[in-house]
């Protein structure tokens, strides 16, 4: 991978950290809203995987956000 793609990974998921903590909720809270692993939003939080299209799909719906606001 790189370095571009994985400044971008790790972006993203500072981003959708920042929204979930905004939204006062905990990873654990998110899995149960997103039938995403806790385990996989903390990875992708961290940017250490590329999260798959669909896994985002069902994160951004937990959130009530649209996907363009984890790449802006």
């Amino acid at each position: 991978m790189i370095e571009s793609e994985k400044i971008f990974i790790q972006s993203v998921g500072e981003k959708l950290k920042e929204i979930r903590l905004s939204k006062n909720l905990s990873q654990e809270n998110l899995s149960l809203e997103s039938d995403v692993p806790r385990n996989v939003i903390g990875r992708i939080e961290r940017g250490e995987t590329n999260a798959k299209i669909v896994t985002l799909h069902k994160i951004c719906n937990a959130l009530k956000i649209s996907p363009r606001e984890l790449f802006n």
